[in-house]
């Protein structure tokens, strides 16, 4: 089939070297220019060096929204298009168009976690798999039918750098599995079932920013949800910032007010959290290594050199 990839960062560009390395053709690519943007910053490997290196025409654009791309797109007469990781809308006038339709790549298990950053969402809220869909395009984000769709389990001490090696890797046969059903002539796929579904937005500061009411488990979550390249969670600790880099969920179970810097448990530091704490049955986070503000990379037992005081989400 003649293809036209719509895709951005390094899951655009497996996307594409899957593509390149296939039967199709790929006739023209669209990604988007080069961002400063912490978190596209992060898998940032060049679609638009890799169409250039094949000889693969390529169109730069933040949105898919000029006359003279739309005209590019009808001159290439695809029969389909397949977009991974394409930032902004897309319109109907262009999904619909090739002769197949238009094929989506999305990493999580659709209908779940619709949208941005679904890897770092699915971990905090403590999914059991993550995994990459392939559907067709509709005027719905990340609604349309499901045409091959692949899981993985998310370990007990997982990042999201560990997730987005396990799922990244699915990309190439989730496609090129899904592109041969369609060239096969399949036309009727799986619904999805919209009652499931969730819809997450980009990730920001707030984002990252640590709320001791939240349960210590989800805190630990959250902790390897922000390992590196991603910009590590943090809290306050006497009005300057600190970087959680690593962190337990506690053995022992700690009561009074969340944030208050507690206990020495193992080799971490407690921390009282929980929006219950009160009551004396949560457990706490232990935190076993952190980062300060000058950029200093410290064991918690070596920057907490007593206990006692608060950890707070604003300075």
């Amino acid at each position: 089939m003649r293809v036209v990839m719509f895709g951005y960062q390094t899951w655009g560009h497996r996307t594409l070297q899957a593509l390149l390395d296939s039967e199709h053709d790929v006739v023209l690519v669209v990604t988007h220019p080069r961002s400063e943007h912490a978190y596209e910053k992060i898998w940032s490997e060049s679609v638009a060096d890799l169409a250039e290196e094949h000889g693969v025409p390529v169109l730069i654009r933040n949105r898919p929204d000029d006359d003279e791309l739309f005209q590019r797109l009808v001159d290439a007469d695809p029969d389909i298009i397949v977009a991974n990781n394409w930032r902004t809308w897309i319109p109907p006038r262009i999904f619909g168009l090739p002769r197949r339709g238009t094929l989506n790549v999305h990493d999580s298990l659709l209908p779940k976690y619709a949208g941005f950053s679904p890897l770092i969402w699915a971990l905090i809220n403590g999914e059991s798999e993550v995994g990459v869909t392939a559907h067709m395009m509709n005027d719905e984000l990340d609604a349309g039918d499901i045409v091959r769709q692949e899981a993985v389990p998310v370990g007990p001490t997982d990042t999201a750098t560990d997730l987005f090696h396990k799922t990244v890797d699915l990309i190439a046969p989730v496609t090129i599995g899904a592109l041969a059903l369609i060239a096969a002539g399949q036309t009727e796929f799986t619904k999805q079932d919209r009652s499931r579904a969730s819809f997450f937005h980009k990730r920001s500061v707030e984002d990252i920013r640590i709320d001791w009411s939240w349960p210590a488990e989800d805190l630990e979550r959250l902790v390897r949800a922000q390992s590196e390249p991603y910009p590590s969670a943090f809290t306050f600790h006497k009005g300057r910032r600190l970087e959680v880099l690593a962190a337990v969920v506690s053995r022992g179970r700690y009561g009074g007010t969340p944030g208050r810097v507690f206990y020495r448990e193992g080799e971490g530091v407690v921390i009282v959290a929980g929006a219950d704490a009160r009551t004396g049955r949560n457990h706490g986070l232990a935190l076993t290594r952190v980062r300060t503000e000058d950029g200093r990379e410290l064991s918690a037992t070596e920057y907490f050199t007593s206990m006692g005081g608060y950890l707070t989400s604003h300075p």
